[in-house]
């Protein structure tokens, strides 16, 4: 897998200048898309912008000095994804990845009471040993339960410490979501009908703003209202 790639070709979620430099760093393969993340040398640099280069990016991440989801990451590679918590010590100051309106990844400057937690969605769940329930989450984390008292698709606000789930947000009518893929990505918008389809088409949700998607496209983001600090809406 190549370290790099030409600007030209990074995804459109991507909000970095594509004719600045012929090639940008790519992110190491993980949990999350290429198209929800981006590499931890690009974010430090091109969203964070507490540096100039790229080597300074690698040397700020050599000393540890950049945490995501609580722990400091090693890799400039490292995939920084969609709902990912970014906490730079030496600047007290954290951050949530998420979409513009417009669909690019932006980070969100959050305070102490959004730090310690992300919002998670469940994408499958499987039966492990003792009958217990493991829920696979979007960012590549596990959580064994004994009951199984989840859906797919719902999303858990799960804390750092110990990955313990704080609430629940289910995907159903009423619930506020962001729509995180397709045409509409970056919609902030509200559940009006969640449609089960049997056989193998993908389940449908529709909006208030009187257009549907398939179930992948859809991130609960809180039940009424958002659950976190979201982005500026953009002209």
């Amino acid at each position: 897998m190549s370290d790099h790639m030409k600007r030209l070709a990074a995804p459109r979620t991507w909000p970095i200048k594509k004719k600045a430099h012929v090639f940008v760093a790519k992110q190491s393969a993980g949990s999350h898309s290429i198209e929800s993340s981006m590499p931890a040398v690009v974010v430090i640099r091109d969203l964070l912008k507490i540096c100039d280069t790229a080597r300074e990016a690698k040397r700020i991440i050599g000393q540890r000095d950049v945490l995501v989801d609580g722990k400091a990451i090693k890799s400039p590679k490292a995939p920084i994804g969609l709902m990912d918590v970014i906490t730079v010590p030496g600047l007290n100051a954290s951050y949530r990845m998420l979409l513009t309106s417009k669909g690019k990844l932006t980070l969100v400057a959050i305070d102490d009471s959004e730090k310690d937690w992300k919002l998670c969605r469940i994408e499958d769940k499987t039966i492990v040993k003792g009958g217990k329930i493991q829920l696979n989450l979007h960012d590549g984390r596990n959580i064994i339960l004994d009951k199984n008292e989840y859906k797919t698709g719902d999303v858990l606000k799960v804390a750092f410490d110990g990955q313990k789930i704080l609430e629940c947000f289910p995907m159903e009518a009423g619930a506020t979501v962001l729509v995180s893929e397709g045409n509409h990505a970056g919609n902030i918008e509200t559940i009006t009908e969640y449609v089960v389809i049997s056989g193998p088409s993908a389940n449908v949700v529709r909006f208030e703003g009187g257009f549907e998607t398939v179930k992948k496209n859809v991130f609960v983001i809180g039940a009424k209202t958002p659950a976190i600090k979201l982005p500026e809406v953009e002209n």
